[in-house]
C-alpha cells in the first residue's frame, strides 16, 4: 500500500469533529451550566467558552517534509468547510422548528429588520419572520463559504453579501435569541439555537486552532541564509548566542523586510517563507484565530525564538513599528538537558525588552511547550516526570518574577513511556500554580479514536479534563507544597535511574542492536500510518528515531521498558544509602504526594500490561547470543527488581492490587494477546 498524505490525516481529524465535537461541546457546556444553576449560580450571559481545540495536522514540518504551504492551505479550507457545512444543516433544522406565525407571537424590531432584509420573498412565509431570518442568514453563510473557501453550499436561500466574521453571524443568531426570549419562547431559544451559537462561539469560520511547528535548526538556516544574502561574507550559523541575539534585535526593530523576490533562495528557505505568507492569508481569511500559535521544537536559546520573530516579521505577521505579534511564539523544551534550563532561558528571554513588549499584544500571555515523549527517549521514565515536574516550578517562579502569564502546552503522549496516563491525575499532579486556569494538552493520533470516537465517552473525557484544569486552579491555596525532604529523595531516584537508563540505552556496546532484532521497528517504521517518517535523520541511531516507533516497539514485545527502567536501580540505591527508614519514606511519599502517586500508578499499570517471559521470547530473535544473554539479563534482574520495589512502595500484593477494575480489564486481554505475540514471533 501507499503511505498515507498529510491531507489523508487532515480528513481523519476532521470526521471526529463531524461524529462528536461539532454536537457535544455544544453539549459539554449546556450541561455544566445547568449543573452551575441548579447550585445557584447566576451566569448572567453564560459560560464564556473556555474549552477550545486545536491540531496541528497540516502544519506541523518538524522532520515532515511532506507539509507545504499547500497543504496547509488545504488544512484549514477542510477544517472551515466542515465548520460551514454544519451551520448551514442546523440552520436548516432549525428553519423547520421556528415556524411561529406574527399574527399570534410578537417579534422584536431587530428581528423584524433581519426578515425583511432576506431574499425570501415566498408569500406562504411572509408572516413567518423566524424563518425569513434564517433563510436570510443562511444565504449570507453560503456566500460566506464561497467566498473564504471558494465552495458551493448545498442549501442556501440566495444571494446574499458575505459574513466578515463568524462575529457577525453569531450577532444575527443573538437577535433571533433575544427576540424568542422576550417573547415568551425560552424553550425554543434554549434547544438547537443555544447549540448552535455555542458551537459558532467555540468552533467560529476556522473549526480548530491549526498550530505551526518547525525546528529551531530549520529556523537557524533558514533565518542565516537570508542574512547572508544582505550582508555578503557574514556566516550567522558561527555566530556565539550573544552575538546572535543582538543582531536579531537589530532586525526586529528595522520596519523594512529581510527577504526579497529577488534573490536566490534555497527550497527550503522559500518553502518557510510561502507557509508565513498562506498563515497570514488564513488571518485575513478565517481571522487570527485559524493560525494562533507557532511552536518551535528543540528550542534551546533566547535566539530560536527571535529567529521565528524575525521570520514572522516577513509575512506581516509581526509589526515592529506598533509592538504587534499576531500568533503567540511557543518554545518547545523535549531533552532532559533543555529541561533543566528552560526557566534559564525564558528567565533571559522575558527579560528583552523588545520581547516583552511584543507580549503587551498577546495579552501579557506567554505559551511554553514542554515535551514529555523525547525527555522519556532521552533520560527515561522518572528522570523525564521529574524534571518536567522542576521545569514547571522553575517556570512559575520566572514567569510571576516578571508579571507575564505562564501557559503550559504538556505534549503528552497517548502511552506511559511518552507521559501519557490519566489525564485528570496528571493535571491534579501539577505543581502549585502551574495550571492557573488554563493548561493545553496534546490528545495523540493513537488515543483519539479510544477517547473521542464515541459521543458519549468524548464528552465524558472532556468533562474530565475541565474538572481537574478547574479543581488544579481553584483549590490550589489548598495543595501544600511538597517536603524539601521528597525533592530530595526524588532527586536522589531520578539520578540514579537516570545513570541506570543512560547506561543501557546509550552505553552499552551493542544495545542498538539489541533493539533493533528484539523488536519489530523494522516493520513499524516501513506501515503506512502516518504521513511522517519513523526517523528524524537517515540514521540508524537511537537519538535520531522518534519516540513513537521506540516506545510502539518495546510495547509490541511485551517489555515496555520505557515507563518503567532505572526504577529498581534507583530504589535499591536508595535503600542501600537509608537502609532502616528508606522505604518508610517512599510509602509515606506515595501516600501524601499526588506527582509521585501518579507516577508509580503510571508504572504500575504498565508493568501489568508487561511480560516478562513472552519478552525472553522476542530476545531469541537477536543472532549474537552473548549479546541476548548480556543485554536480558540485565532487563530481567531490572524488571525483576522494579516490581518488588513497586508493591513493597505501593503495599501491594500484586500489581495493579488497589485498582481490580482496570486490573480483570487487562487481564482479560491476554488470552487474545499472547497467542498473537508468539505468532508474531513466529513470523
Amino acid at each position: 500500500g501507499t503511505r498515507l498524505r498529510v491531507i489523508d490525516e487532515v480528513a481523519n481529524g476532521l470526521s471526529y469533529y463531524d461524529h462528536t465535537f461539532l454536537s457535544e461541546l455544544p453539549r459539554f457546556y449546556a450541561d455544566l451550566e445547568e449543573e452551575l444553576w441548579g447550585a445557584g449560580v447566576k451566569l448572567g450571559q453564560g459560560l464564556p467558552s473556555f474549552l477550545r481545540l486545536g491540531s496541528w495536522i497540516g502544519g506541523d514540518r518538524d522532520g515532515n517534509p511532506f507539509v507545504t504551504d499547500a497543504v496547509l492551505r488545504s488544512a484549514l479550507r477542510a477544517q472551515s468547510g466542515r465548520a460551514l457545512n454544519y451551520y448551514l444543516a442546523e440552520l436548516h433544522r432549525l428553519g423547520g422548528e421556528l415556524s411561529l406565525d406574527s399574527r399570534l407571537v410578537g417579534v422584536s424590531g431587530a428581528l423584524a429588520e433581519l426578515a425583511a432584509r432576506s431574499p425570501d420573498r415566498a408569500g406562504n412565509r411572509q408572516h413567518e419572520p423566524y424563518r425569513r431570518a434564517i433563510t436570510g442568514i443562511s444565504a449570507r453563510l453560503a456566500a460566506t463559504a464561497r467566498a473564504i473557501d471558494e465552495f458551493e453550499a448545498a442549501q442556501h436561500g440566495g444571494d446574499a453579501s458575505p459574513y466578515h466574521g463568524s462575529g457577525e453571524f453569531l450577532a444575527e443568531l443573538a437577535i433571533i435569541d433575544s427576540s424568542l426570549a422576550a417573547n415568551g419562547s425560552e424553550v425554543l431559544a434554549n434547544g438547537h439555537l443555544k447549540d448552535l451559537r455555542r458551537a459558532v462561539d467555540v468552533f467560529g469560520f476556522h473549526l480548530a486552532a491549526l498550530d505551526l511547528r518547525q525546528n529551531s535548526d530549520v529556523h537557524d538556516r533558514t533565518v542565516g541564509e537570508m542574512l547572508g544574502l544582505v550582508q555578503p561574507g557574514l556566516d550567522y550559523a558561527a555566530l556565539p548566542e550573544q552575538e546572535r541575539i543582538r543582531l536579531l534585535l537589530t532586525e526586529l526593530a528595522t520596519a523594512r523586510p529581510l527577504s526579497s523576490p529577488f534573490l536566490p533562495y534555497s527550497a527550503q528557505t522559500e518553502s518557510e517563507l510561502a507557509i508565513l505568507r498562506t498563515t497570514a492569508e488564513a488571518h485575513r481569511r478565517y481571522g487570527p484565530a485559524s493560525v494562533p500559535h507557532y511552536v518551535i521544537s528543540k528550542t534551546t536559546g533566547v535566539s530560536d525564538i527571535l529567529e521565528t520573530a524575525v521570520l514572522l516579521k516577513e509575512a506581516g505577521l509581526l509589526r515592529p513599528r506598533e509592538g504587534a505579534l499576531a500568533l503567540d511564539i511557543v518554545p518547545l523544551f523535549e531533552t532532559i538537558e533543555d529541561l533543566r534550563s528552560c526557566s534559564i532561558v525564558m528567565d533571559e528571554l522575558l527579560g528583552v525588552p523588545e520581547y516583552a513588549r511584543l507580549l503587551q499584544s498577546r495579552d501579557r500571555v506567554q505559551e511554553v511547550m514542554l515535551g514529555y515523549s523525547d525527555s522519556n527517549k532521552d533520560g527515561g521514565f522518572l528522570t523525564s516526570g521529574w524534571e518536567l515536574y522542576k521545569a514547571e516550578i522553575a517556570l512559575v517562579e520566572v514567569f510571576r518574577r516578571h508579571d507575564i502569564k505562564l501557559r503550559l502546552f504538556h505534549g503528552r503522549g497517548g502511552s506511559v513511556g511518552r507521559g501519557g496516563g490519566p489525564s485528570y491525575q496528571a493535571i491534579l499532579a501539577q505543581p502549585a500554580g502551574a495550571v492557573q486556569g488554563a493548561i493545553r494538552i496534546t490528545e495523540q493520533g493513537e488515543v483519539i479514536a479510544s477517547k473521542y470516537s464515541n459521543p458519549e465517552l468524548a464528552r465524558r473525557n472532556l468533562e474530565i479534563l475541565a474538572a481537574a484544569t478547574l479543581e488544579a486552579t481553584l483549590l490550589q491555596p489548598e495543595t501544600a507544597d511538597p517536603p524539601v525532604r521528597y525533592l530530595a529523595a526524588m532527586d536522589f531516584l531520578s539520578t540514579e535511574a537516570y545513570r541506570a537508563y543512560r547506561n543501557l540505552v546509550y552505553e552499552t556496546v551493542g544495545f542498538d542492536r539489541f533493539f533493533r532484532e528484539s523488536t519489530v521497528i523494522g516493520e513499524i517504521a516501513n506501515l503506512n500510518i502516518g504521513s511522517r517518517p519513523s526517523s528524524r535523520k537517515p540514521s540508524e541511531r537511537i537519538e535520531d528515531l522518534r519516540a513513537i516507533p521506540w516506545v510502539f516497539s518495546w510495547a509490541q514485545c511485551r517489555l515496555m521498558l520505557p515507563g518503567w527502567y532505572g526504577f529498581g536501580s534507583a530504589v535499591k540505591a536508595w535503600l542501600d544509602l537509608q537502609p532502616k527508614s528508606g522505604m518508610q519514606m517512599l510509602q509515606t511519599m506515595y501516600r501524601d504526594w499526588p506527582f509521585f502517586q501518579m507516577l508509580l500508578s503510571n508504572m504500575d499499570m504498565l508493568l501489568a500490561k508487561s511480560d516478562i517471559a513472552i519478552a525472553s521470547r522476542y530476545a531469541e530473535l537477536v543472532s549474537d547470543t552473548g549479546l541476548r544473554d548480556r543485554v536480558f539479563s540485565r532487563l530481567r534482574v531490572e524488571w525483576q527488581s522494579t516490581v518488588g520495589a513497586l508493591l513493597t512502595i505501593m503495599d501491594q500484593q500484586s500489581l495493579l492490587e488497589s485498582n481490580p477494575l482496570l486490573a480483570r480489564s487487562i487481564r482479560n486481554r491476554f488470552p487474545y494477546l499472547d497467542p498473537l505475540n508468539h505468532m508474531q514471533i513466529e513470523l
